[in-house]
């Protein structure tokens, strides 16, 4: 899995406000281009996003599921964008003080995406959840002020 980090400057709870909020994930998420729905229980075991990834007229939609949670410090998931596969997801929040670190690991799982060699794999992703984390990061922290 391509792992990246990033410390915020807020609480492991405050961080988990956003991540429970899947209305927002358009604007932290590299690729998802809009919300069409969120499960009402929104990030419980189970619960979907439904997205659309690309940009118009090159929309696919397609759905994110919780394969585990345990807040405010782990969120498990599957992430669907065919035809180009699935990939697995892991958010993990860990306090720092009074900020928290929070690491995102990742990897294709299925589909297309897959048969990419992982080195190649591992840059793209890197470079992917590098701009996440960022931007969940001025989500996170504009919030906690």
């Amino acid at each position: 899995m391509s792992t990246n980090t990033r410390v915020m400057k807020a609480t492991p709870e405050q961080v988990w406000e956003v991540l429970s909020d899947g209305w927002l994930y358009p604007l932290w998420v590299v690729g998802a281009s809009r919300m069409r729905e969120v499960d009402d229980h929104w990030p419980e075991h189970g619960a979907r996003l439904h997205h659309s990834v690309g940009s118009w007229p090159l929309l696919i939609d397609d759905t994110t599921s919780v394969v585990e949670c345990q807040p405010p410090s782990l969120l498990r998931l599957r992430a669907r964008a065919w035809p180009a596969g699935e990939a697995d997801v892991v958010l993990r929040l860990r306090p720092v003080g009074t900020d928290t670190e929070v690491t995102i690991e990742e990897d294709a799982c299925s589909g297309p995406g897959r048969l990419m060699p992982k080195p190649l794999r591992d840059v793209q992703l890197h470079w992917r959840n590098v701009e996440a984390l960022r931007r969940l990061s001025f989500l996170v922290e504009r919030r906690a002020k």
